[in-house]
């Protein structure tokens, strides 16, 4: 059996008590539900890029999604006339930053600022996955699933998935829900979606709110992701992580520290984990041979080569004890944990 640690990004996780590649929707149906009839644990794992692998592994087993598809509603070259766009369904095992780059070359305008972002597509709704003022929720249309309690396949609406910061009903009620795929309704054109995030409106050169053409927003914004470390690259031991390792915390307005950020949200304020870390008195780089933060963004956890899932994990309760010493704020933990525990 593969170790997992050759198949998430953070390389780390022991063996798989069995594997299975799907790579089509009835493959990944049945292996799925052949071990929930059997009472078998079971893991689905996408790009392993948002999971931290126990030492020992997973006793189960470990369903690999590798089906494919993108299959839009408008053909190539062609625009809907009635301007609604195009709805774009998407095969769950879909690579996330491929869908991204398709979006790009074919004029299909709304993910552009979430280039580079690892992993698959069906991952992309649990967590509603966001970065540089976009986020997942603004153009999902729909997401099917199979529902492992009701053994069956349903379809959740927008509305009905619940979305939030870095949250959703497929979050909220974990392991029920394997994703098949996922409609996504975006704008066609040549430009952007209005740029939102002022770190990417000054590398662009534009003022918030205004739009630049689709590949200038990308690559802006994959220059800006590997300066932080967080696009992929197996010779750079800064983006052996699972991106960021903690979510920016939302608080009362009353609890956000003197000259830390601050971002008004549904139900409270948000603020910055990386913030919060550095002003702790964690550097970029803290840490020991075998994991560290990051030396690019004090945000993602890193295994600087040799590292246990173990000393990952006593590293990050350093830093979410150090914070919450410091500040009062406790970080939760963004990645999935598979066998273990903060």
């Amino acid at each position: 059996m593969p170790d997992l640690r050759d198949l998430t990004t953070l390389r780390l996780g022991g063996p798989a008590g069995r594997f299975v590649t799907a790579t089509t929707e009835a493959e990944l149906v049945e292996a799925v539900s052949a071990a929930d009839a059997a009472g078998e644990p079971v893991l689905v794992l996408g790009g392993g890029s948002n999971l931290v692998v126990a030492d020992e592994g997973f006793p189960g087993v470990v369903v690999h999604v590798a089906t494919r598809g993108i299959d839009p509603d408008v053909p190539e070259g062609e625009t809907d006339a009635s301007c609604g766009g195009v709805l774009v369904t998407v095969a769950a095992g879909e690579s996330w930053d491929g869908l991204v780059a398709t979006a790009v070359e074919r004029g299909w305008v709304g993910v552009e600022a979430l280039s580079g972002i690892p992993g698959a597509v069906g991952a992309t709704p649990i967590q509603n996955v966001g970065a540089y003022g976009q986020e997942v929720a603004q153009t999902v249309a729909s997401v099917r699933v199979w529902d492992r309690t009701l053994r069956g396949v349903r379809t959740f609406a927008n509305a009905e998935c619940r979305f939030g910061y870095r949250h959703s009903r497929f979050k909220a009620d974990p392991g029920r829900h394997v994703v098949l795929d996922v409609t996504f309704q975006l704008a066609q054109g040549s430009l952007g979606a209005p740029v939102a995030y002022a770190e990417l409106a000054r590398t662009l050169g534009v003022e918030v709110g205004r739009r630049a053409p689709l590949a200038d927003v990308r690559e802006a914004v994959l220059r800006l992701r590997r300066a932080k470390g967080m696009v992929l690259d197996v010779d750079d031991h800064d983006t052996w992580s699972a991106g960021s390792f903690f979510t920016n915390p939302v608080v009362a307005p009353a609890e956000i520290p003197d000259g830390a950020p601050a971002w008004p949200v549904d139900g409270g304020v948000k603020t910055s984990a990386a913030w919060l870390i550095e002003h702790a008195g964690f550097a970029k780089g803290h840490g020991t041979r075998t994991v560290a933060l990051s030396g690019k963004h004090p945000l993602a956890l890193t295994n600087r080569g040799g590292a246990t899932t173990g000393e990952l994990l006593e590293l990050a309760r350093e830093v979410r004890d150090g914070v919450a010493a410091r500040f009062g704020i406790t970080l939760v933990n963004e990645p999935v944990l598979v066998g273990c525990a903060l």
